[in-house]
């Protein structure tokens, strides 16, 4: 069972790798198109529990907790073989636990660890009573798991590694690469785009003062796409803005640089080969969040490879002044450039899974594995 998107996109990989492995097997469950489209038919619409936001899933509680029990009782009434449980911890580790307590013979895996590792460390060995292992999506989790007292955990691979060639440039784009081409990446989140927007712009006018030609060019997902040209009018340079996701990993396949906000889009880069400037800003509300967090970096690459190749600039720290400085050196060929990407090559060693293998026909490997071992009592 899936929560939300991204992880019916696993989950949908997922049944595709069991079935190659396995082809009699039959799923069951909670999903969305993608699962839908591996021939499982979800108990419930996946919009019943993907909510997010505070006042969202308060006004919603009521049918979220029922969602969970409804889950958790069909589950134990269809007597799998093994319960997979894909990320969405809110809900679908509250659906384990009622498992487990109504079905203990039932073999737990859970794909997608929670961020233990960042906060909330105590989550790692509560997950011992309801998860028999965890497939963990970055190399380094297995090892904070066994630190915390966690479940078995096996790292299988970051989904991304399926998508390398859609990442990686062919010969044409590589030479476009010279081109004074700059991403800008300001973020999907309406609050990230309304709290980067207007730094970044003024970063990419320093930038443009310093490299003639500039091209700066702003993926968007379409539902944000009117409010980013509303906030970029104002830019010293006016960003071309491509739409879809074809269009966005072409635009990484050809770019020079990267000015980006934090998240999953910073592994993407990486794996693309695009060196980047990372910036963030929270709400002052937010910040209190630094006192429990405690990761040495917020930049996903730099947290696999231990070591901040990639510049990070969070709150106060995050200027204009600042970025363009970052960004500028990556422009050219210069020592900075050349740092980052040879953590690009760093990166692929820490990252690499078996040779020929995918992450979720490593994932599926496991699933069935736990599928056939002897329940528990």
């Amino acid at each position: 069972m899936a929560g939300e998107h991204s992880g019916d996109h696993l989950g949908a990989g997922l049944i595709r790798a069991l079935r190659e492995r396995a082809p009699g097997v039959s799923v069951a469950g909670v999903g969305g198109d993608a699962m839908a489209g591996e021939g499982l038919s979800s108990l419930f619409p996946l919009s019943d529990i993907a909510v997010m936001g505070f006042v969202p899933v308060v006004a919603r509680l009521p049918q979220l907790l029922r969602r969970i029990r409804d889950t958790a009782d069909a589950a134990v009434a269809a007597k799998p073989d093994v319960l997979v449980i894909v990320d969405s911890p809110d809900f679908t580790h509250r659906v384990a636990k009622r498992v487990r307590a109504s079905a203990p013979g039932i073999p737990v895996v859970d794909y997608v660890s929670p961020t233990v590792w960042a906060w909330r460390p105590g989550r790692a060995p509560a997950m011992r009573a309801y998860v028999d292992h965890l497939l963990a999506l970055l190399p380094f989790e297995p090892a904070a798991h066994l630190r915390l007292g966690g479940p078995p955990c096996t790292y299988v691979g970051h989904p991304l590694i399926e998508r390398l060639d859609a990442l990686r440039p062919d010969a044409a784009e590589a030479a476009a690469r010279s081109r004074p081409t700059l991403l800008v990446l300001p973020g999907s989140r309406r609050s990230e785009i309304q709290r980067l927007t207007a730094v970044f712009g003024d970063a990419v006018g320093l930038v443009a003062e310093r490299v003639p030609g500039l091209d700066v060019v702003l993926p968007a997902v379409a539902d944000r796409a009117d409010e980013i040209r509303a906030r970029v009018r104002s830019w010293p340079v006016a960003p071309r803005l491509v739409m879809g996701e074809a269009a966005k990993l072409a635009a990484f396949r050809s770019a020079r640089a990267a000015l980006a906000a934090s998240g999953t889009v910073t592994l993407e880069l990486a794996l693309s080969g695009v060196p980047m400037a990372v910036a963030y800003r929270v709400s002052p509300l937010e910040t209190w969040l630094r006192f429990v967090v405690k990761v040495p970096s917020i930049v996903l690459p730099n947290l696999i490879l231990g070591d901040n190749a990639f510049p990070e600039f969070l709150q106060g720290a995050c200027t204009a002044e600042a970025l363009a400085a970052a960004v500028l050196p990556l422009m050219g060929d210069t020592p900075a450039r050349a740092a980052q990407l040879a953590a690009f090559a760093r990166l692929d060693g820490a990252m690499r899974i078996a040779p020929g293998s995918t992450p979720s026909a490593e994932a599926a490997r496991i699933v069935l594995a736990a599928a056939s071992a002897p329940h528990r009592p």
